[in-house]
C-alpha cells in the first residue's frame, strides 16, 4: 500500500525517511511546524511541500488509509486535494503538494457543499470540520486535507460526470 513514488519522480525529491529522521539535518532546520499533535507532526517545507508524521494509536492505520485515499483521489482526477508525491510506511511519514492556508471564517452551509464535492469522486471525508478546509490563492480554490479518517464509498469506481 505505501509504495514509494514512481522511480521517474522518485529523483525529484529527498526520501522522506532521510528528511525527517536525521536530529540535526539541513532538512529539518528547512520546515515550520504547522500541528504538533499526539497524532501527528505536520510540517511545511520552505520549498512548499508538507511533511506529515504519524503517531500515536492506530497511526500505521491512519498513513494506509490516508496514502490509499489521495491516490484514489489523484486517479479520479480531484484537484482540490493534496497530491501525494511520497509515501514512507516504515517512518509513517508522507510527503504532499501544499493547498494553501487554512480557512479561519467559512459558514456551515459552504463548509458543507466543499466537503460534500468530495463524493464525486468516491470519498467522504469523516473529519468534515474548518481545520481540514485550506485556500490556494493561486488559482482561488478551497481545497480539502487530512484524509487519515476518511472512507472510498462503495461506489467509487465510477468517475464523476461534472467538472470540479
Amino acid at each position: 500500500m505505501g509504495s514509494p513514488v514512481k522511480a521517474r519522480d522518485a529523483q525529484k525529491f529527498v526520501t522522506v525517511s532521510g528528511l525527517l529522521r536525521g536530529a540535526g539535518s539541513a532538512g529539518c532546520r528547512d520546515m515550520r511546524d504547522v500541528k504538533d499533535t499526539l497524532r501527528a507532526l505536520v510540517r511545511i517545507g520552505y520549498d512548499g511541500r508538507v511533511f506529515k508524521t504519524f503517531r500515536g494509536p492506530k497511526a500505521d492505520e491512519r498513513f494506509a488509509n490516508e496514502v490509499r485515499v489521495l491516490r484514489h483521489l489523484e486517479d479520479r482526477g480531484c484537484l482540490f486535494v493534496p497530491r501525494l508525491i511520497e509515501a514512507d510506511p516504515e517512518e509513517l511519514c508522507i510527503v504532499t503538494t501544499n493547498c494553501g492556508s487554512r480557512v479561519e471564517h467559512l459558514d456551515d452551509v459552504r463548509r458543507d457543499e466543499i466537503f460534500a464535492q468530495l463524493e464525486k469522486y468516491g470519498v467522504r471525508h469523516d473529519d468534515a470540520e474548518m481545520r481540514n478546509i485550506t485556500y490556494r490563492k493561486s488559482d482561488g480554490r478551497f481545497c480539502v486535507i487530512d484524509f487519515e479518517f476518511a472512507t472510498i464509498l462503495a461506489d467509487a469506481d465510477k468517475k464523476p460526470d461534472m467538472p470540479q
